[in-house]
């Protein structure tokens, strides 16, 4: 030894995550920059459909319980609600709530006809990567329907 105490104790190194998937760059070399083109065109057409089928059923079967999950909470707590407002609890006031409803599907379709820039721009990115990387796109929307189905 060194002439220091052991104290058993571990030292780690803090390392920010962020920074971490900066240096490691697994999309880029996955699926290409977005400048030079996609990557996931160097794998073979067995192999994309693949990693597009898994992370499709992945996704799917995620997308299945979150949304039952969703509903139960959504639909239970409606129950709750009108168990509370028939019971005398809470009294609500359905004149304003279809007003305020009204009011914001005015407000929905005024914003629907003209998509703002980002969401133009993004939506057309995804156009453009499903275009170029067709088999895994298939071999995704596959694996989400088996994963909704399963």
């Amino acid at each position: 030894m060194s002439g220091q105490k052991d104290t058993g104790e571990e030292t780690f190194d803090v390392m920010e995550l962020a920074e971490y998937a900066k240096k490691q760059n697994w999309w880029n070399r996955a699926f290409g920059k977005k400048d030079s083109g996609p990557a996931a065109e160097k794998y073979s057409v067995a192999k994309q459909l693949v990693i597009g089928g898994v992370t499709g059923w992945c996704a799917g079967y995620l997308f299945q319980k979150v949304g039952k999950l969703a509903a139960s909470a959504v639909g239970g707590g409606f129950i709750l609600l009108q168990i509370a407002n028939h019971t005398g609890y809470i009294t609500v006031d359905w004149k304003r709530v279809e007003k305020d409803v009204n009011k914001a599907k005015k407000q929905l379709k005024l914003s629907a006809e003209k998509p703002p820039k980002e969401v133009r721009t993004k939506a057309q990115e995804v156009q453009s990567f499903v275009k170029k990387n067709l088999v895994l796109s298939g071999g995704f929307a596959g694996g989400f329907l088996i994963g909704l189905a399963s």
